[in-house]
């Protein structure tokens, strides 16, 4: 699927409760630590800049929600873990998420939990992963920036991220170069 059959526009930012969260289109969720590429990953999807990013980790502060192909949307989470705000706005941020996540109304189509191909898997990319697993959500893990990595680095570090996420299924991505883009393009758009 090429760039330009992909319509995408910004719809809103909420920071709780909304009527966008009651809409029964199927909603597609990125999350991840704070500077992973979140926000560059749904621009290299869509085709177009439109998720706002950033090389300051925490961008993103409220629950983005994109309309992709009128059909379903594309929702940007903020980052988890490291960003550089007191902890108050860093509890809030937890909570928020929690509660899109798990006890918001909403019905997930899937969730690509992005981590950073060069660091591997973290403490916090494994809490999510527990959550996500006993609340029932479909997601896969997008091994981002893996244009970062030289060959030999490469291939130890999705062996390592593919051995610790056994039957959940990874695809291997950079924003840069367009590789993976194909496969999480067919998952996110799949009927």
């Amino acid at each position: 699927m090429s760039d330009s059959s992909i319509e995408a526009n910004y719809v809103k930012s909420i920071n709780g409760t909304d009527d966008i969260i009651r809409d029964n289109r199927p909603k597609v969720t990125f999350i991840g630590r704070s500077n992973v590429g979140k926000s560059s990953l749904i621009n290299s999807l869509v085709g177009k800049k439109l998720a706002r990013s950033s090389s300051r980790p925490g961008k993103t502060v409220k629950l983005d929600f994109f309309l992709v192909n009128k059909s379903l949307f594309f929702v940007d989470l903020p980052g988890y873990g490291y960003a550089k705000r007191n902890k108050d706005n860093l509890e809030h941020y937890r909570k928020l998420i929690a509660w899109y996540l798990f006890r918001s109304e909403v019905v997930h189509k899937l969730i690509v939990l992005i981590i950073d191909a060069s660091i591997g898997i973290t403490d916090y990319d494994r809490e999510s992963i527990n959550l996500l697993i006993d609340h029932h959500l479909p997601f896969v893990i997008a091994a981002n920036k893996v244009d970062k990595l030289k060959m030999g680095e490469r291939d130890r570090s999705l062996m390592a991220i593919k051995a610790e996420c056994g039957d959940i299924p990874v695809i291997i991505y950079s924003s840069v170069t367009g590789e993976g883009k194909g496969a999480l393009t067919n998952l996110v758009l799949k009927k």
